[in-house]
């Protein structure tokens, strides 16, 4: 019987109860009904800790009280209203996933996790020379795919300067450009400001907008939408990194050619 009632015990713990919500609760069973006194007595435990657990119990509409003090009597409910109770509860929980399903794709947008790729859009003149001055903070050579026309059209006045920059700080550069009038000008300075220049054919090769990898990030500034962006994920810029070896290794041979 010890046994019997030490199973019983574990397995309402297991089910929510409270270690004392086990013990009050079973001795009201078993007296069928009875007063806070005779409860707590049978329990083993004192009478205002009685009283709260029992208030708990009722609560919970696994005890119902009758009459009024100083005779006032708790009766305990029918065990299937364990069932009950536990079905409610479960009804409740599906209640809040639901809700929680609702905002979890709002909560999601705002999640600053620090592995999550990170997107950085500038625009007009300001935004450009922006995503522009970023590269100046590589630690590594930049490898680069640029037209180098729509460079100097698209921010008059800011490149030769930017240049004598780039190379003060010690930052190469590796880039991929059709050859065209202003980028075989430009080459001729590629000692005295860090680059080194592949040409690919100007008619089959005319990109825009002029893409810089460095560090862990990927740079785009389109000359058309007037529109910087910088990602910033370590995979990305990787991604990338092999993916211009690869370009770079074509454009040389390209280079020989013409």
């Amino acid at each position: 019987m010890e046994n019997e009632n030490l199973d019983l015990k574990k397995s309402l713990e297991y089910i929510g109860f409270s270690e004392k919500e086990v013990v009050v609760y079973l001795a009201l069973l078993s007296l069928g009904k009875g007063t806070v006194t005779e409860i707590s007595r049978k329990a083993g435990i004192n009478r205002p800790t009685g009283y709260h657990v029992l208030a708990s119990l009722s609560a919970k509409e696994l005890v119902k009280v009758s009459g009024k003090e100083p005779k006032q009597e708790y009766v305990a409910e029918s065990p299937d209203q364990i069932e009950k109770l536990l079905q409610n509860k479960i009804e409740e929980d599906q209640k809040f996933i639901n809700e929680a399903k609702k905002i979890i794709p709002e909560l999601k947008s705002i999640h600053n996790v620090t592995d999550r790729p990170k997107v950085f859009f500038y625009e007009g003149r300001e935004g450009m020379e922006k995503v522009y001055e970023d590269t100046l903070t590589s630690h590594e050579p930049i490898r680069a795919y640029a037209t180098v026309d729509d460079m100097h059209k698209g921010l008059t006045n800011y490149f030769p300067e930017y240049y004598k920059r780039r190379a003060g700080a010690g930052i190469a550069i590796r880039a991929i450009c059709p050859k065209t009038e202003v980028s075989i000008e430009r080459k001729s300075h590629d000692e005295e400001e860090k680059r080194e220049i592949a040409f690919v054919p100007a008619d089959k090769y005319y990109f825009s907008p002029e893409i810089n990898i460095y560090d862990n990030k990927v740079m785009i500034a389109s000359w058309r939408e007037k529109l910087g962006i910088i990602i910033e994920s370590a995979e990305i810029a990787d991604a990338m990194k092999k993916i211009y070896e690869l370009s770079w290794a074509e454009a040389k041979r390209l280079d020989k050619e013409i």
